[in-house]
């Protein structure tokens, strides 16, 4: 068991922005409880990458997120693993479109369990060990909870209730732990082209007139759970100005 690095739980790693997260943790020294749903071949391969670099320094864990009674065996096991936790990153999420008209009951409950009521229950969870560490939180929402991506209204307001918990849960588990949202803009347009929208749209309305990367966010992950020692209840938009635009 690590008894001396810190160790940090990240959801939804296996790939995209949560492998990077994870790289970007790694390498700055963090010993990862890296989870996946059913992305278990791409989740071992990073693993093996990182092992490579560092050994025992990381553990697997595959869960299906919706199902909360799963959620406090996420915590259980990193401790049990590395003895300590200092930081949760809830990356997972699910993203697709949800146009009105077409919206169900059952894609509501999907939405909100994966992101919103997921992050909530492991952050509960992992409160009392981040206590101790005096550790962080940081929950990946969107630029989206705060203005309505178009056909994605479920979505958006199952990101708007993360960046809400993301308030309440700093404001009730301060001083000892601070808790941050991360708000990505426009990142992985190759794989994510409904958010990309248009590349002339991304020109003319982010202030930067260029699409993010996952290590953008990445950065800004990493910032706030080893570096921003006075920064709670903050959600930092990574958009490149895009928020800016109409």
């Amino acid at each position: 068991m690590s008894q001396t690095r810190p160790v940090a739980l990240i959801t939804g790693a296996a790939r995209r922005i949560g492998a990077v997260i994870a790289r970007t943790l790694h390498a700055a020294g963090y010993d990862l409880a890296l989870h996946c749903r059913n992305s278990r071949a791409e989740l071992d391969a990073l693993i093996g990458e990182l092992e490579t670099q560092r050994g025992n320094s990381t553990l697997a864990l595959q869960a299906d997120l919706a199902d909360a009674e799963r959620l406090p065996a996420l915590i259980e096991a990193t401790l049990a693993r590395f003895g300590r936790l200092d930081a949760l990153v809830n990356n997972a999420s699910i993203f697709h479109q949800t146009p009105v008209g077409t919206i169900t009951p059952a894609a509501w409950d999907a939405f909100f369990a994966a992101n919103a009521r997921a992050p909530l229950l492991l952050s509960q969870a992992a409160a009392p060990h981040l206590k101790i560490s005096r550790g962080a939180i940081v929950n990946i929402t969107d630029i989206y909870a705060e203005r309505p991506l178009p056909q994605h209204a479920v979505y958006c307001m199952s990101k708007a209730a993360l960046r809400m918990a993301t308030f309440a849960l700093a404001q009730e588990l301060g001083p000892e732990v601070r808790v941050n949202a991360v708000a990505p803009g426009n990142v992985l347009w190759s794989e994510n082209p409904v958010k990309a929208e248009t590349p002339r749209i991304l020109i003319e309305q982010t202030a930067l007139q260029r699409q993010g990367t996952p290590d953008d966010i990445a950065g800004a992950v990493l910032w706030l759970i080893r570096d921003a020692g006075y920064v709670t209840g903050q959600t930092i938009r990574v958009d490149g100005g895009r928020v800016l635009g109409a």
